[in-house]
């Protein structure tokens, strides 16, 4: 039998060291809600980052994790401690034994200011629209 893993390491700069300090009470907040509404419980860790002036976030899977709810919490914080810029990540899927189609990944990226999606790919998505044959393309048949 196979195992899937989500993979992902990323940070976010919340400015302060008190939003950084804050984050980490919000996040417990998250992940209590996250399991009340039955998410399952590998989302992500969170600790603050010392060297990067205690202002930075260390987002990461244990072992496997959630992209969607990183992308939440990340809105969830971009709220509450007004960050504005581009933010983004990318994830890898990895299996522990070969299989067709169980690797591949993807990447977001947000405007934190609004808190809307810029752009966001699945490879595992593009991988099956790029090679659907279309017509009125060059070299499809």
């Amino acid at each position: 039998m196979a195992d899937f893993f989500t993979h992902f390491s990323c940070v976010l700069d919340v400015g302060t060291p008190d939003n950084a300090t804050r984050a980490l009470d919000l996040y417990q907040v998250f992940m209590e809600e996250a399991a009340r509404e039955d998410v399952p419980p590998d989302g992500f860790l969170l600790s603050i980052q010392p060297e990067h002036g205690g202002t930075v976030l260390w987002i990461r899977d244990e072992v496997t994790g959630d992209p969607q709810q990183v992308i939440l919490f990340v809105l969830h914080c971009a709220k509450a401690f007004g960050l504005t810029g581009r933010w983004g990540f990318q994830w890898a899927n990895t299996c522990s034994r070969p299989r067709v189609n169980a690797f591949g990944g993807g990447a977001h990226v947000l405007d934190l200011a609004t808190r809307e999606t810029i752009a966001w790919i699945d490879t595992n998505g593009w991988l099956a629209r790029t090679l659907t044959p279309s017509r009125g393309k060059r070299g499809a048949r």
